[in-house]
């Protein structure tokens, strides 16, 4: 099955994280909290704005991405769990590989 979303709509993945501290400590599921991070997976064409016009989205799919805690609708797709949001919900794009500061010697 293929779902494209509507408008502006744009369908995330959760990018989980690490199941242990930097100093070893195993967190079980119970105290880990959702991951704010995520893959977007598909795109919508874009919103109509007042005059008509459509105006593309700025995130396409592939791209990481912060979104709020609350954001969006959890959806559960061929197996996969996924959420559904507004374009407007993401809250930036995460750009390179790693998103960890660098320690300067």
């Amino acid at each position: 099955m293929h779902f494209r979303p509507l408008h502006d709509r744009v369908v995330v993945r959760r990018i989980e994280s690490e199941e242990k501290t930097s100093g070893g400590i195993i967190i079980p599921d119970t105290a880990k909290e959702k991951p704010q991070e995520g893959e977007v997976i598909a795109v919508g064409p874009g919103a109509r704005g007042e005059d008509g016009k459509l105006h593309p989205l700025d995130v396409k799919a592939g791209d990481r991405v912060l979104f709020g805690k609350w954001s969006g609708t959890e959806v559960k797709l061929d197996g996969q769990e996924l959420i559904i949001m507004k374009e407007s919900d993401i809250m930036g794009i995460i750009e390179g590989k790693s998103s960890k500061a660098k320690k300067v010697a």
